[in-house]
């Protein structure tokens, strides 16, 4: 038998080859299938679909760009803006009382509650009034014996004076009689005094509440020794109706306001809650401070509330709308049509044939949701609000929804459905 021989492993060059053929074939098969496949004509029903369409059913580029885009729009109105200048302010008592005692002396009765509501004059607490009845009764008993002596003194003169007019006695006596009911008659008077002052600490025993307003907790018990010197008090009173709001403004805003003062109208303001979406009170621009605070570049402002519901509290922290004036018959639309680009603000005018034009705008005051057109629109003017993003000038819109109707007058009460972005703008 023979031996077989060993197959050696193809060479480096024979696998080049091998592949450099195989990817040949590939490619001829591809021409001759771009070559020789079966073209649709449009309109023919083939493979893609009735007119052509790929089976996807997606339209080509060129026929989505001349589909209308879809869009709600809201036409412009004439109404009545309100310009408000916003803060924040804190609730300040009108008035705040600490109450102590004026006299020293054991506290032997509370004649209040914690929190309760009390009026000028009102009893609060006594303090041990004997010690201040007894001096009021022996500085009473002093006045009637300088008073007997002062009688006795005036009828002594009397007589003197009947005596020299007989030329009995000497002009000396009479004048040193007359010294002496001048004497009688001073020490009355402070004897008068101290009565009026004994009366006076007796009235100080019986603790009375300085002004109106809400008492707070309790700082002393009964049967404690209070005096003029507790720092604490017994308790202290805070007129909260009416109620002041303090806040600040801006330098830049104080003219429209003080013109407005200038002119002696009555600026309103309103009271929101943390979440400047309810308001809790109006009330009255009452005065301005006098100065403007160089670290802030603000100034300090003070209204007054009547609060007859409580809704204020001392210290509390709230959102203030000042109503500075109200622009009349205004052309307003909503502030989500507002475009702002390189040249300013602007807006996607509808025309008639509801096709776009960018139109350029000037603003005015923005308030509830809403925003006045100075200028670059006329009241039943549609502007775009919704699909803004795929528009452009010269674009067909379909409208979806129909037109938004904005009201000719809105509620000026900013209500629990206010939005919380009401601010400022130039008027």
């Amino acid at each position: 038998m023979s031996e077989s021989r060993p197959v050696s492993p193809p060479s480096r060059w024979t696998r080049r080859r091998i592949i450099g053929c195989v990817v040949l074939l590939l490619v001829v098969a591809g021409i001759a299938w771009l070559v020789l496949r079966p073209s649709a004509k449009p309109g023919a029903g083939g493979p893609g679909g009735p007119g052509g369409r790929p089976a996807g059913g997606r339209p080509p580029a060129a026929a989505m760009a001349n589909l209308p885009v879809p869009v709600r729009v809201a036409t412009a109105a004439t109404q009545d803006i309100d310009i408000f200048l916003k803060s924040l302010g804190t609730v300040t008592a009108y008035n705040t009382v600490t109450v102590r005692s004026r006299v020293s002396g054991e506290l032997v009765d509370v004649a209040f509650q914690e929190g309760q509501y009390v009026k000028a004059g009102d009893l609060l607490a006594q303090v041990d009034p004997r010690a201040f009845q007894v001096a009021l009764d022996q500085a009473r008993g002093t006045q009637m014996q300088n008073l007997a002596q002062l009688e006795n003194a005036r009828r002594d003169l009397q007589r003197y004076q009947a005596l020299f007019k007989q030329d009995s006695i000497a002009k000396q006596q009479v004048d040193t009689q007359a010294a002496l009911v001048r004497q009688y008659e001073g020490t009355v008077k402070s004897d008068q005094a101290n009565v009026d002052n004994a009366k006076l600490q007796l009235d100080y025993a019986r603790i009375t509440a300085p002004i109106s307003g809400r008492l707070g907790l309790r700082q002393v018990d009964r049967g404690n020794l209070v005096s003029s010197a507790d720092t604490n008090g017994l308790v202290v009173i805070t007129q909260t109706q009416p109620i002041s709001v303090v806040f600040t403004l801006p330098e830049t805003q104080l003219p429209e306001v003080r013109s407005e003062i200038a002119a002696g109208r009555t600026l309103t303001v309103d009271a929101y809650d943390r979440a400047d979406t309810r308001r809790i009170a109006t009330g009255v621009l009452e005065t301005l401070d006098n100065q403007i605070d160089v670290t802030t570049g603000t100034l300090k402002l003070k209204a007054k509330f009547d609060n007859a519901d409580d809704a204020l509290f001392p210290n509390q922290f709230v959102n203030v709308r000042l109503h500075v004036l109200t622009r009349k018959d205004v052309t307003a639309i909503p502030t989500a049509a507002i475009q702002q680009g390189s040249a300013g603000a602007f807006v996607f005018l509808v025309q008639p044939d509801n096709t776009i034009v960018v139109r350029q705008v000037k603003l005015g005051a923005i308030n509830n949701g809403m925003v006045a057109v100075n200028e670059g629109l006329q009241p039943g003017d549609r502007v775009v609000t919704e699909g803004t993003d795929r528009l452009r000038a010269g674009a067909k819109v379909e409208i979806v929804g129909g037109a938004e109707v904005i009201p000719a007058t809105r509620d000026k009460t900013l209500g629990a459905g206010a939005p919380a972005g009401t601010t400022p703008a130039t008027k």
